[in-house]
């Protein structure tokens, strides 16, 4: 399952120095890894400019340095949160996606983007303007198919009826963030400021009902807090629920010789319906379990133990 996974690029150009980001982009091609994950404003808040680009610019520089690569990648950018001079967030105006579009284009140094992520609801464009502009750029070949990130449902389902009526390609994937625990129902998580940011029972059920779209997931290991007493859950975590699945998580992770994270990540990629992880990484030596798990093979009975604990 390599194929499922997907290397999430954040901070590479910025946090990750260029010979780091260049040996795991390396590696994970190497074990046959596919899809890349960057967006425009990677990574705006490490750079030290107000600005992103740093990944987009970074992956392109990796492309030119590796000819022939590219025919075998899935490359998927985002756009909408790159932030403007003055104050605020690009958003999903038709102008900004075409605009934003030819500068990933250019900072990648590609003719084509794979998948192209609407990256945050814009409450100040109506979705029909952002559906039309992102059907156009499927049209003319500059973008392989569409995506929503951090949006609601029902707003993704809008875009897509849309989509329909127009004749345009509706969108075929969400990002969002999941794991093998969850927050509490309304409970506020430090860090996750995007309201519509988690999967939730609709989700899981919007996807059930309407095949051909996929569920990718950022930020799957909750920081890292499977593995590290230094990085507990947050607070939002501390339930019933969720010591209930850390406790048969942890059987499993024993019975495999692998660590909980690794369960979590083949978990992901063996359910029903599949989750693609986005694994951030920033050494090799977090990305060698990584990919390690995404070989794990999680039996029938193992699935349903982690399904349902007692």
């Amino acid at each position: 399952m390599i194929n499922d996974l997907v290397l999430g690029t954040m901070y590479f150009g910025t946090r990750t120095d260029r010979a780091t980001s260049f040996a795991l982009l390396d590696r994970f091609v190497e074990a046959g890894g596919t899809t890349l994950d960057t967006a425009n404003c990677y990574a705006f808040w490490a750079s030290g400019t107000g600005h992103g680009g740093q990944s987009e610019a970074l992956l392109g520089e990796w492309l030119r340095a590796n000819p022939g690569v590219r025919d075998g990648l899935v490359l998927a950018t985002k756009v909408g949160v790159e932030p403007v001079d003055g104050g605020g967030i690009e958003g999903l105006g038709a102008e900004t996606v075409r605009r934003e579009a030819g500068r990933s284009l250019d900072r990648l140094g590609v003719d084509r983007i794979d998948l192209y992520w609407a990256h945050a609801q814009d409450l100040n464009t109506p979705i029909e303007e952002t559906t039309e502009a992102l059907g156009a750029l499927v049209a003319d070949g500059t973008v392989g198919a569409v995506g929503f990130s951090n949006h609601p449902t029902w707003l993704v389902e809008r875009s897509r009826a849309h989509a329909r009526a127009a004749s345009l390609e509706p969108a075929s994937a969400l990002q969002l963030t999941t794991s093998y625990v969850e927050p509490r129902p309304g409970a506020a998580v430090e860090g996750k400021d995007h309201r519509f940011g988690f999967v939730t029972d609709e989700t899981i059920d919007y996807l059930e009902r309407n095949e051909g779209i996929e569920l990718w997931a950022y930020s799957p290991l909750v920081q890292g807090s499977f593995d590290r007493d230094d990085r507990p859950f947050p607070q939002a975590y501390d339930h019933p629920g969720t010591a209930a699945r850390l406790a048969v998580l942890t059987e499993v992770a024993r019975e495999h010789g692998v660590a909980r994270s690794q369960v979590v990540l083949a978990w992901l990629l063996h359910r029903e319906p599949q989750v693609r992880p986005i694994v951030g990484v920033s050494s090799l030596e977090q990305l060698e379990p990584a990919l390690a798990a995404a070989r794990l093979s999680l039996g029938p009975e193992t699935m349903a133990r982690l399904d349902q604990p007692a």
